[in-house]
């Protein structure tokens, strides 16, 4: 078991998402960084799907109840065990009762908005609609269908694998994005693209765009120049994904994040792809960045890369595993 200290967490129990469900209107959630999620699963011997905890607000705290094998992804929040310092990206072991603490992002290289902690054995809550996930709208799955708070108590299943203490270079470091000197995510055009003028084209493609204090799990509301419509726009109601970037009538991007509806009737100009979602999960509010348009090739190639970093994540766990059995 592990005991939420913290007063205000405002942390929720993720795996990788409930995809199997938007057929009947529920959102995927999952973790806003899936790449946090799986580096943490796999330096702990998890299955890769196994649930662990998002941390979004700092500083956060925890308390392990019995003798734990855990990892600190995502975020570099100086955390530490007893006081101890921890490195990020890495796993290390905590014995019964002491308390892991994780504090605020630090600046540098890498900093992130959100952390991951992942357990040996996964953290354990039922399976709903296919997944542990914390689905805010509907108080779906996870821990009460809500974000966790002071006092809260989580099971932890039975450890699957061998865990290693080890660390792992962040995706944000092996796989660096940025345009004119700003993170970037790249976007694919989507259907009403071109019914847009072409300077709100241009604006969109080539200036920043900032995170408003009105983004989160369901979409995070952009501010930037306008963005205008050749002429007035109507689209009914349609399935829509996470990534997805609509514009209502205020000309202001939201785009959808893991929590957001499956459905939607603004116009789309573009959907993030699936391998830079979790670039846009770790960016804090207040972020300025760039869109960078890609054709469907590129998509593939960053796909292509984003799956290199987690295969090397695999080799080198494997390989420390396989010294530590020698």
């Amino acid at each position: 078991m592990i005991e939420i200290l913290s007063q205000s967490a405002f942390a929720s129990v993720q795996d990788l998402g409930r995809f199997d469900a938007v057929r009947w209107g529920v959102g995927t959630a999952g973790a806003m960084d899936r790449l946090a999620l799986l580096a943490g699963n796999i330096l702990l011997g998890n299955a890769e799907d196994a649930a662990g905890v998002e941390v979004q607000v700092f500083p956060f705290e925890v308390r392990f109840d019995a003798d734990h094998a855990f990892a600190v992804t995502g975020a570099d929040c100086a955390a530490t065990l007893d006081g101890v310092p921890l490195l990020p990206w890495s796993s290390a072991r905590a014995c019964a009762g002491q308390v892991l603490r994780l504090g605020l992002p630090q600046a540098g290289r890498w900093r992130g908005a959100r952390a991951c902690l992942t357990i040996a054995g996964g953290v354990d809550v039922p399976v709903v609609l296919g997944s542990r996930s914390t689905q805010l709208r509907g108080a779906i799955g996870g821990h009460e269908g809500r974000m966790l708070r002071q006092g809260d108590r989580l099971a932890v299943g039975a450890a699957s694998g061998a865990a290693i203490v080890a660390g792992v270079v962040p995706p944000g470091l092996a796989l660096p994005l940025e345009a004119d000197g700003l993170p970037a995510v790249r976007v694919l055009p989507a259907s009403e693209h071109d019914a847009y003028t072409e300077r709100s084209l241009a604006r969109f493609w080539d200036e920043p765009w900032k995170i408003t204090p009105q983004s989160d799990r369901y979409g995070y509301r952009l501010a930037g120049p306008g963005l205008e419509p050749k002429a007035p726009i109507e689209v009914r109601s349609h399935g829509i994904v996470p990534g997805v970037i609509q514009v209502p009538h205020s000309g202001q991007p939201i785009v959808q994040m893991c929590d957001g509806q499956p459905t939607g009737g603004y116009p789309k100009i573009g959907t993030v792809i699936e391998a830079d979602l979790w670039r846009l999960g770790e960016m804090p509010i207040g972020t300025r960045f760039r869109f960078v348009r890609v054709e469907w090739d590129a998509a593939l190639a960053a796909r292509e890369a984003r799956d290199g970093w987690v295969a090397e994540v695999r080799r080198v766990a494997d390989l420390m595993r396989a010294r530590r059995a020698a």
